[in-house]
């Protein structure tokens, strides 16, 4: 604790954005950022509390090779870096820490390094780190539910359909009759109460219909007898950002009445600047929140680990320092999250501490964090702790523990326990969830058992006549891990027919399929040309898929190219990215002039090893003959 505190008094007001600040390691000095500005510790505290023995475990060991690297670099806040160990292609979906019953957008995936494939966007056998892919960053409850939205989330069931008028009225509308439609509603003598108003909401939220979510938002606001709460206006902060941008969004709350700009509105954007991985938009975003002094939570915090996680590791103790000092207790998702983050780390013993000290505050693991266990011992190659976790989650009978079951099927598949997956599957099977038809797909994939997984991707289009682009994702997916181009072609062509639409994780699986074949020149036409397509940019990892093809090949043209494009499609400034490229140079065998100067004005620092590797492509490299020459 003294280092801590001893940092704690050269704390500056600083803005956010621009302070270049080192990682808080337990054993080195910190120098903190401004969001921790007027919370330095006085007095030394009496004891050393639980959350400070958190901070204390989660960086009392460096990230991997890191360590010696981090005491010696500072970097600002747009570095977005990560050792080459670390990166797990995070960026597989914008994930935001919104929960998927609550009227905000259910969990997207990201993905771990090791594994690029996918499993659910929704519930627990999501993956977060997907490629191994159990969601960690499942989203949190953003907008706080008042009573009457939980009760209309109790009323419509999970999976179930929403019976609302409103509802029906909305859908059977084009964008430009909406209004009439909606007016026509209202005119019939139908009520528009307040559960009406949060089921149709929960309903389209659940669909990720936000243009017809939003398209009722501004209706309501015009309707006279609805009066808007914070809650209300935070809601269409969430959508103009999903639909119309972070800009938009941020024009929109300049028009909110004053006293309904509170702390809900403000952390939903910042949720959104999270979502994109905007991270110089997000500590903007924090520091106005602070500057407003409206009051820190657990949420908004989560929200910086959540970033950091993804672009910054070195951050995160930072963001815990500043938990301990304005005395913000973790939450459960605060501790899963960290868990899971030592575990993509290696280091499984700081894992199970942070789990101990977790505990310690009277917080038991949940079905999601038991999976995030089990997950990383699977990685870490300590299968039977993994195998002690599978048991807790399976309890005494697994007929009454269904809720388990997605998350199950996904890591006996990583565990390559066929037989476990077929016991786990013969509970579901005689009445499948979607969730469970979809892990059991991706584990049998796993597996290398395509024909079990085309048997339960036929069960599942038998069982629900009409399935979305994700469903039909699970079974492209195994076709391309399988390297089974003509069957994933035809399975294209019959989404085509049903009438998906391709969304980021449709044409990941798209170019995965002709990567795995071999047709990189495919894969890019069909990135380049889905691109212009889907409503949203397409993932980090389907840009890396296709960049690091090119690199293996000594392309240096076409991922300079590739490079270029992301940087476009607003990837920018990340190590991963940097050091694909330069393994293009290096396989092709040609100098990479400026390449250190690039990194540095990017804010990208090397590691150790690839700082060796740039050796290799540095045209003005001495040598002993070059030495002699001159």
């Amino acid at each position: 604790m003294w280092a801590i505190r001893k940092a704690s008094f050269r704390i500056k007001s600083q803005p956010f954005s621009s302070v270049a600040f080192r990682a808080c390691y337990a054993k080195s000095e910190t120098a903190s950022s401004s969001y921790m500005d007027n919370t330095r510790f006085v007095e030394p505290p009496p004891h050393t509390s639980d959350r400070s023995l958190l901070l204390k475990r989660y960086s009392s060991r460096a990230h991997g090779a890191q360590s010696s690297f981090i005491g010696k670099h500072s970097f600002s806040s747009q570095a977005g870096t990560k050792s080459s160990g670390e990166e797990d292609d995070d960026l597989k979906y914008d994930f935001s820490e919104l929960d998927a019953t609550s009227s905000l957008d259910q969990g997207k995936n990201v993905e771990h390094e090791s594994d690029n494939e996918l499993i659910s966007e929704t519930g627990l056998s999501e993956s977060e780190d997907e490629g191994d892919d159990i969601a960690v960053e499942e989203p949190q409850n953003e907008l706080d539910l008042s009573d009457t939205e939980k009760a209309a989330a109790k009323s419509n069931g999970r999976g179930k359909r929403a019976s609302s008028g409103l509802f029906k009225a909305l859908i059977s509308s084009t964008s430009t009759t909406a209004k009439r439609n909606l007016d026509k509603w209202l005119e019939e003598g139908n009520d528009l109460s307040r559960i009406e108003i949060s089921r149709t909401m929960l309903e389209l939220r659940r669909r990720r219909m936000y243009g017809k979510a939003l398209q009722l938002s501004e209706w309501l606001e015009s309707q006279e007898s609805v009066e808007f709460g914070e809650r209300d206006y935070a809601s269409r902060v969430d959508l103009i950002a999903k639909i119309r941008g972070l800009q938009q969004a941020e024009s929109y709350i300049e028009k909110i009445p004053e006293s309904f700009k509170g702390e809900v509105v403000y952390r939903t954007l910042l949720a959104n600047c999270v979502l994109s991985t905007q991270t110089t938009k997000a500590e903007k975003v924090f520091n106005k929140m602070k500057d407003l002094k409206l009051p820190l939570t657990a949420f908004a915090c989560n929200q910086l680990l959540l970033l950091y996680k993804r672009t910054d590791k070195r951050k995160i103790a930072d963001v815990l320092l500043l938990m301990e000092k304005e005395n913000i207790k973790p939450s459960l998702f605060t501790y899963r999250l960290l868990i899971d983050t030592k575990g993509q780390s290696n280091d499984i013993s700081g894992m199970e501490q942070i789990l101990e000290t977790m505990k310690s505050e009277g917080l038991e693991p949940d079905l999601r964090l038991q999976a995030v266990l089990a997950r990383q011992y699977v990685h870490g190659g300590l299968k039977e702790k993994a195998k002690m976790v599978l048991n807790e989650m399976e309890g005494n009978n697994l007929n009454e523990n269904r809720m388990a079951c997605s998350s199950l099927l996904h890591i006996y598949g990583l565990l390559g326990s066929a037989n476990d997956v077929k016991r786990v599957w013969e509970v579901c099977s005689p009445d499948p969830r979607l969730e469970e038809c979809m892990s059991a797909i991706d584990a049998w994939g796993k597996l290398k058992k395509v024909e079990e997984a085309e048997a339960v991707f036929d069960h599942m289009s038998k069982k629900w006549k009409t399935l979305s682009a994700k469903h039909y994702t699970s079974m492209l997916r195994v076709y391309a891990n399988n390297k089974m181009l003509s069957k994933g072609q035809n399975l294209v062509k019959q989404m085509g027919e049903s009438g998906c639409r391709i969304g980021p994780f449709t044409l990941d699986a798209i170019v995965k399929l002709y990567l795995e074949a071999g047709e990189i020149e495919k894969a890019d036409s069909i990135l380049k040309k889905g691109s212009q397509q889907i409503q949203t940019k397409p993932l980090f990892s389907t840009y890396m898929m296709v960049l690091d093809q090119y690199a293996k090949r000594g392309d240096v043209h076409n991922s300079e190219r590739m490079f270029h494009r992301m940087r476009q499609d607003g990837y920018v400034s990340r190590f991963r990215q940097y050091n694909s490229l330069l393994q293009a140079y290096i396989n092709a065998k040609i100098p990479a002039y400026g390449f250190r100067e690039r990194m540095k004005a990017d804010n990208v620092f090397p590691t150790k090893s690839l700082a060796s590797q740039l050796v290799q492509v540095d045209a003005f490299k001495k040598t002993a003959m070059s030495d002699l020459l001159d």
